[in-house]
């Protein structure tokens, strides 16, 4: 019988065996169940009264059966209001999570799991709502993830081996992973800037694949913050970074190189690639992304709570910095 629910038989049996004096191992071992399914059906179906009858516990039982097949609270509640709401600004379940535990500490309605979000988004799916093409990934049932990167070396670059070790600690602010994300080919791409430690994020749209152009972009979205968050870069061996000395010459900072096809060496900037790929899909044809576009990924990303902020946004974290005001 194991792995399936009481019957009401068996309640029968519960009823009259706990009301003789049979312990709850006794009875399991007479209905071959385990004792702590009998402790738990004992106490979870006694009825007003405190006591445990076969009739109310499979009334109480039925009961819950159906509220769970009913099974969200997110369609109809202020809890499912905010869900919405953070899935409409493109937060991911547990960020949405994160956020009601840090806005609405003591009130207990206001909470639920990350998992009971993606069944919601799930089951709604079936009924016909499309919730799940605002997830990163936009994926309306689970599909396991196919990992896959490029690499090759750059004459007179540094490897990340000579990084300074404080890098690795993220205990300052300033330091950067960079790479880009291609569309359609032939389409242009992206080049994508994010600080290590407070997960800012930067973006420039390139027209093509030279060094030149992805030097010039990536100067003109890094050039204004301030000296102190512009001290290293780290990025990957595309030969799109081949006039590395470019940028740190202008930005005043020093470029590093991830070993080749070692993505975990800039883990946050995959993870932000990811991230960008729910407002770029793969295919994108980036020559009719506007700017405007682009920037509002940009915003929406910087002002994102992340679990690794303990829920803060980006700019949370850098606009506690003296001397810095950021926007998005």
């Amino acid at each position: 019988m194991s792995g399936t629910h009481i019957t009401k038989s068996e309640r029968y049996a519960i009823t009259y065996m706990h009301m003789a004096g049979f312990s709850d191992a006794a009875i399991g071992r007479r209905l071959n169940r385990h004792r702590g399914t009998i402790s738990r059906e004992l106490a979870r179906n006694r009825d007003a009264y405190n006591a445990y009858h076969y009739e109310s516990a499979q009334r109480l039982a039925k009961e819950r059966r159906t509220q769970a097949s009913q099974r969200y609270k997110l369609d109809d509640s202020p809890v499912g209001e905010v869900v919405r709401d953070g899935l409409c600004q493109r937060w991911s379940p547990e960020q949405i999570v994160g956020r009601l535990k840090r806005e609405h500490r003591n009130d207990p309605t206001m909470r639920v799991t990350h998992e009971a979000i993606y069944q919601w988004i799930y089951r709604r799916y079936q009924l016909g709502e499309h919730w799940h093409r605002l997830l990163r990934k936009r994926r309306h049932r689970r599909r396991s993830r196919v990992p896959g990167r490029r690499g090759s070396k750059i004459p007179g670059r540094v490897g990340i081996e000579r990084r300074p070790p404080v890098v690795n600690r993220r205990t300052r602010f300033g330091d950067w992973e960079a790479d880009t994300i291609e569309g359609r080919k032939g389409s242009g791409s992206l080049v994508t800037h994010v600080e290590r430690k407070s997960r800012y994020v930067r973006l420039g749209i390139l027209a093509d694949k030279r060094a030149s152009t992805l030097s010039r972009v990536s100067c003109t979205c890094l050039k204004r913050l301030p000296r102190k968050l512009r001290r290293t870069l780290t990025a990957d061996n595309g030969k799109e970074f081949a006039e590395f000395k470019q940028l740190q010459k202008q930005l005043r900072l020093k470029v590093y190189f991830a070993n080749p096809h070692s993505p975990w060496e800039r883990g946050t900037n995959e993870n932000t690639n990811g991230l960008l790929r729910q407002f770029f899909p793969k295919g994108s044809d980036f020559r009719q992304v506007t700017r405007s576009e682009v920037a509002q990924a940009q915003a929406m990303l910087n002002n994102r709570p992340r679990k690794c902020l303990n829920y803060r946004t980006p700019v949370e974290v850098l606009n506690k910095l003296p001397g810095v005001a950021l926007r998005n």
